[in-house]
Parts: C-alpha cells; sequence; structure tokens
C-alpha cells in the first residue's frame, strides 16, 4: 500500500521513500506526494532523485489495480531504481498548484451553477464542468461576476472525512452524477469550501478561494438536449 500524502497536505512537494515494487506500469513507492491521476484531474509530474544524485523523470501516477498502490511512470527505455533503494519524490509544483487552483475554481463554480454534474476535467489553471441544466439560460459574464465574487471572499477550504453510512444517508453531498465517491474503505474524504460548499473529492484543494486567482468563463457548448458544457480559465497567477 502506497501512503498518499498529498491527500493530507497538497502543499507538500517533496518527500522521502522506499521503492517497494517496479512493475510494468511504473515504480510503487510505500510514501508519495504524487497525485494519482482521477476524479477528473490528471496525475502528477515530476522526479525521483536517487542517493547517487541521478535524477529519473515521472510522466505521470496512476493507481494500480488494486487502488490501494500507486504506480509512478517513467519514460521508456528510463533505468530503474533498485527495490529498497531510498528516493526523493519531488513534484512538480507550478504545474500541481495549477490544478489546485483550477480543482477548487470547479468546485466554487458547481455553487454558482446548482445543476447536476455530468462530467468534467480538471486542466493546468483551466478546467471544465458539464451541467444537466435543463432549459435554463447560462450567460458568461453573469456566471464569470458570481464565480469572481467567490474567489474574493477568500473563504477557507477544509478537508474532513465522513463514513460511508454518513454520505449514503446524505446523498445530496454528491454532485456529479458521472463520478462516484471511492467507498468500502469505511470513510470519505469531504472538501468544504466555508459557507460555499460541501462535497466529496480526493482531489488536490488550494488552502483558500484567494489563491485561486481572477476567473473567465471561456466557453459554454451545448452537450446534448439539456447538457451546456462550462468552460473556465483563471489568470496566470494567483496574485
Amino acid at each position: 500500500m502506497t501512503e498518499p500524502l498529498f491527500r493530507d497536505d497538497a502543499y507538500l512537494r517533496e518527500a522521502e521513500a522506499v521503492v517497494e515494487a517496479v512493475e510494468p506500469g511504473g515504480i510503487v513507492l510505500d510514501r508519495t506526494v504524487f497525485y494519482a491521476q482521477g476524479g477528473g484531474q490528471p496525475g502528477d509530474r515530476g522526479e525521483l532523485i536517487l542517493d547517487d544524485g541521478s535524477r529519473l523523470s515521472i510522466v505521470n501516477a496512476v493507481y494500480g489495480p488494486d487502488r490501494q498502490t500507486i504506480l509512478h511512470a517513467v519514460s521508456e527505455g528510463a533505468a530503474l531504481p533498485a527495490l529498497g533503494a531510498r528516493v526523493l519524490a519531488r513534484i512538480d509544483w507550478d504545474l500541481r498548484f495549477k490544478r489546485m487552483r483550477a480543482h477548487t475554481a470547479l468546485h466554487l463554480l458547481t455553487a454558482v451553477l446548482p445543476y447536476p454534474v455530468t462530467g468534467g476535467a480538471v486542466g493546468d489553471a483551466e478546467g471544465r464542468l458539464d451541467f444537466d441544466s435543463g432549459e435554463a439560460a447560462l450567460d458568461k459574464a453573469e456566471i464569470a461576476e458570481k464565480l469572481n465574487a467567490l474567489i474574493g471572499a477568500d473563504a477557507a477550504v477544509r478537508m474532513r472525512w465522513i463514513s460511508d453510512d454518513d454520505l449514503a444517508a446524505n446523498p445530496g453531498l454528491v454532485k456529479t452524477m458521472s463520478v462516484k465517491p471511492p467507498t468500502g474503505t469505511g470513510r470519505v474524504r469531504l472538501v468544504e469550501i466555508e459557507g460555499i460548499d460541501l462535497q466529496p473529492c480526493g482531489g488536490t484543494h488550494v488552502r483558500r478561494t484567494g489563491e485561486i486567482g481572477q476567473a473567465v468563463v471561456s466557453g459554454i457548448e451545448k452537450k446534448g438536449r439539456i447538457n451546456r458544457r462550462v468552460r473556465i480559465a483563471l489568470s496566470q497567477s494567483a496574485a
């Protein structure tokens, strides 16, 4: 089992780890700061630094078939470390932070547009959500104004856990129709944006909405009779 350090601290950029396995899909560490692809958010990129100073580029991170291990994918032909080797796992922080900002902004977007979510994707300082919005008229300028007001509130973003049973008793917490929160381990992580939003999510997020930066609604597309895809883009810097 890989200890997912990113789940408790999304701002942790590096950590020492031990190589536990080398599999066709990548390298398994005992612990990692690399977010594993899932929930519409891509896996992290970065590097592993070995004791001799050599560096191994990590091009993606994904869950193994058991969902308990995380595979760190390397470029084809790369020299692999030995079992038991100690490494320093370091993420591409600039890329991670862009995705953190975008992911939290998409949670705010679900508060602006309170419709069932049928799909979505987190990008690099951009993202999109698909809404089952019926015949409602969606206006880019109005959505952007409301979204930036929530960002400007600089609300705290916190994580907490509930049991699988608690989630089953409160189905309204789940906003996504296409992606269900993982259950079966006995608990589910909630992301709370203070006074604004609460929903299950395993992704990485900023600590306060003010870190997101200015947002624009870059497009609204019709995806079927009652589905609308809303795209957002963020300023290059949260500052």
